[in-house]
């Protein structure tokens, strides 16, 4: 057996995750390794994997879902690691940068609380969609994020099943690598509940770019001008989301470190 590699779980409104500190890059963790990490019966049981890396001295975010696959960003994510930087005393706090294959996001990370994370540019694309799920269909918004959501609103969130199959969302051809789904329901004022669908996942507690996806979303079904805020309300909490004026997603929400593990088993795998 190799000697111990530890890894830390962690969490963003019960979306959950395993991070690898590994700034100077000597891990090369596979696909299978990643799905054998992330699987809740026989391993830890996770979201998604976070590798944590410094390539040209910039912290890099090099995230995988729970089945092993790429994705380019992930709101939780990019949240529980900066408070792993911060907490594990690798980062100051306060105002700093963290590289990811959607680019570069600069968050606000005080010592305890809540962190903020400017997203960047989210737009609608064109074109209509729709969603099926538990035997009814929606129409639905396009909405990118640096990685692609459909998002639709309910009457209720029990409607739409216990989503343990995949929603059908068509075109398909809009989505060539697969598309995260989130079912929506008006508040009161400037509240949202909702649920997601994630490729790769699952149905989750909580997603950050999803979040992001839903509050554009609203604010063209409420036909409202931006700047923009909303309150959502996942399964796993309450994370607040505002669009500003030259279209920028800006969340906030928190970051919470649970217990170290060691995965050398499933290195050796």
């Amino acid at each position: 057996m190799s000697k111990s590699t530890i890894a830390t779980y962690g969490h963003g409104t019960h979306n959950d995750f395993v991070l690898v500190f590994d700034p100077e890059e000597t891990l090369s963790i596979t696909t299978a390794q990643t799905a054998q990490i992330c699987n809740r019966i026989t391993g830890i049981g996770a979201d998604g994997l976070i590798r944590i890396t410094r390539p040209n001295n910039q912290w890099f975010m090099d995230y995988r879902n729970a089945d092993g696959s790429i994705a380019e960003m992930c709101g939780n994510g990019i949240r529980v690691m900066a408070r792993y930087l911060v907490e594990r005393g690798h980062q100051g706090e306060g105002i700093f940068a963290i590289n990811t294959r959607d680019g570069v996001k600069h968050l606000r990370v005080p010592a305890v609380g809540d962190i903020t994370v400017n997203m960047g540019q989210i737009r609608s694309e064109d074109g209509e969609i729709t969603v099926s799920s538990n035997g009814l269909v929606w129409n639905g918004y396009n909405i990118s994020m640096g990685n692609p959501h459909a998002v639709v609103f309910v009457d209720s969130l029990e409607q739409v099943g216990s989503l343990k199959e995949e929603p059908v969302v068509r075109p398909k051809e809009e989505y060539p690598e697969g598309v995260n789904v989130e079912f929506v329901v008006f508040g009161e004022g400037r509240e949202l509940s909702m649920r997601v669908f994630e490729r790769g996942v699952g149905e989750t507690q909580s997603c950050g770019t999803g979040t992001c996806a839903v509050a554009l979303a609203a604010t063209l079904a409420r036909a409202q001008s931006l700047p923009a805020q909303w309150i959502i309300n996942p399964p796993g909490g309450r994370l607040e989301v505002e669009i500003d004026a030259h279209q920028n997603a800006i969340l906030t929400g928190p970051a919470e470190l649970i217990g170290d593990h060691d995965i050398a088993r499933f290195l050796d795998a």
